[in-house]
């Protein structure tokens, strides 16, 4: 009976035209039915159901018997044997065996170096399971390979590859898979529709190479797609693809919860965002914060890099980026075939990938994003590659200019400039020694602050000072501001990277340096600024404060 209810359940999900076939062929839903739920299932529903259905008894007499004395056109599927697996011809039977390795995101299996063609088994292990979607909030995922995205699938053009899907027996719901590297009615969906506890074997032949999205193709399909279940699968050119020093793997999706982003405690899938398609968060490989910190990628000057970039959706397309990078080479839609060069940003659609190569020439943290800037900074799609080595101050110098700007009111660097400036330095110094002044000046000093701040801060530290949970720590009411003017500066100056406990918390993202953007008096304006705003109270920083902690020592 429980098998009956599943395959009951499946067939009312699908479409009224996915359960009529062609004349003399199994439909799609028919050939997804596993043996174990079509044993239970009325004939009609029957995978195997290759005889004429009998004739409705309303029909008169003489039709009934011209219908039941009709033949039937048998299916034409090639040999099997007795288990219903295809005999494959000798040639294709003779290939070497071989088990497909899988990793976890962000790393990828090792490039394919033989030169020749095999027989590819392929086990891939569904799983619904609760995972961190951002400090504080868990969701239910719906996984291939127990990760989001699922498990990076690596073939050769020519390999017949043996897929195993596997639905773990703790899982709720029957799942399948569409390899969009699969040519064949629904990419596999109708030959592993799996329930719970089973497993469902298929097989295909890789003829066409690129870099192709799978994803589950269950209905509904946009929330079995927005619980994160898909991935990408790379079929290898014969030759095999130029050699490189670093391979990543990234996919980007829209995630749809209940609450509002941020909101703690376990989320679920909410249909009615999904539909109007307003994403809660924008991911990369599946959480807030999933690619900075300690799990950012990395590279060291000189080495070229290979991303696999793809987008699971179940909606958004991407615009990815990678801020002070250029992309020596893209392959779009995953063709590999002759590349595009010298590329900003690249647009990848829903369902889609790309796979990009540049060179890293000097060292710092490059932060990769969709360049619909609010899904990065405001929910989620960022990432970062670490760059370490020797810079090269010839393709990137740095500031090395900060000098005063007087605009049309005087040449800059002129001797009347000069004089200004040291005037106003010491108009400073004057103001500073009367209270009333000096108040006044304080409150000058953070309007000008919070101009840098919107200019530059608020980004990552959000306009209310509260920074985005589990990535960015807030300033708003934030122990570790307040407790250490000095470090604070430092912070501003210098940049920080590694976990720090702010409130209580810990955060481990990196706080690029500023000192070679902004000026002394910027830096000493927006710390007076963020250390009396949002709840915060402090003393006015200096320009003379600043100055101290940047020529000493960390």
């Amino acid at each position: 009976m429980a098998h009956l209810l599943v395959g009951a359940a499946f067939l009312g999900s699908l479409p009224i035209n996915s359960l009529l076939s062609h004349a003399g062929e199994p439909s799609a839903a028919q050939s997804a039915i596993p043996k174990q739920i079509a044993a239970a299932v009325p004939a009609a529903a029957s995978p195997s159901a290759q005889a004429a259905p009998a004739p409705s008894a309303d029909l008169p007499a003489a039709e009934r018997a011209t219908a039941e004395a009709a033949p039937v056109a048998p299916v034409s599927e090639g040999p099997a044997d007795a288990q219903g697996r295809v005999q494959l011809p000798a040639d294709i039977a003779a290939l070497p065996v071989e088990h497909a390795v899988l990793v976890a995101p962000p790393q990828v299996p090792p490039p394919i170096t033989r030169r020749h063609a095999a027989h590819v088994i392929l086990q891939l292990e569904v799983r619904e399971q609760v995972m961190r979607m951002a400090d504080g909030v868990d969701y239910t995922f719906w996984t291939f390979g127990g990760s989001v995205p699922g498990s990076f699938l690596r073939v050769r053009e020519g390999d017949l590859v043996e897929f195993h899907l596997n639905n773990h027996p703790s899982s709720k719901l029957p799942h399948n898979i569409d390899l969009h590297a699969v040519n064949g009615p629904g990419g596999g969906a109708a030959s592993t529709f799996t329930a719970p506890g089973h497993s469902s074997q298929f097989t295909f032949q890789a003829l066409n190479p690129g870099l192709y999205v799978y994803h589950c193709a269950t209905a509904p399909v946009p929330m079995h797609i927005g619980n994160g279940m898909y991935g990408l699968i790379l079929v290898e050119p014969k030759n095999g693809l130029p050699p490189v020093d670093r391979e990543y793997y990234v996919m980007q999706g829209d995630f749809y919860t209940t609450g509002p982003n941020g909101e703690p405690g376990l989320q679920s899938f909410d249909m009615a965002k999904s539909i109007d398609e307003r994403p809660t968060y924008v991911l990369f490989n599946g959480a807030v914060g999933s690619l900075v910190g300690d799990r950012a990628l990395t590279a060291k000057v000189g080495e070229t890099v290979r991303l696999f970039f793809g987008v699971g959706g179940p909606n958004l397309t991407s615009s990815f980026h990678i801020i002070g990078e250029i992309f020596d080479r893209v392959y779009p839609e995953g063709a590999l075939n002759q590349p595009q060069e010298n590329v900003q940003t690249t647009m990848v659609p829903s369902g889609g990938a790309v796979m990009v190569e540049f060179k890293v020439n000097v060292p710092g943290t490059y932060v990769m994003v969709d360049h619909s800037l609010s899904r990065a900074f405001n929910k989620g799609a960022l990432g970062m590659l670490k760059v370490d080595g020797p810079a090269n101050r010839v393709i990137y110098s740095g500031k090395e200019v900060d000098e005063v700007y007087l605009g049309s009111q005087a040449p800059a660097g002129s001797e009347s400039a000069k004089r200004e400036a040291e005037l106003q330095v010491k108009i400073q110094r004057e103001i500073s020694a009367n209270p009333v002044i000096a108040g006044l000046t304080k409150e000058a000093q953070i309007e000008r602050g919070k101009q840098v701040f919107m200019g530059v801060c608020f980004a990552c530290h959000q306009p209310d000072g509260k920074g985005l949970p589990g990535v960015y720590p807030p300033l708003a009411k934030s122990d570790f501001l307040m407790a250490d003017r000095d470090r604070a500066t430092r912070i501003v100056l210098k940049g920080l990277t590694g976990p720090v406990t702010v409130n209580g918390k810990t955060f481990n993202s990196v706080m690029p340096p500023q000192e070679s953007v902004l000026t002394e008096q910027q830096v000493a304006d927006v710390l007076t600024f963020v250390v009396n705003s949002w709840g915060n109270s402090g003393e006015a920083f200096k320009v003379d404060d600043v100055r101290r902690v940047k020529s000493t020592n960390p």
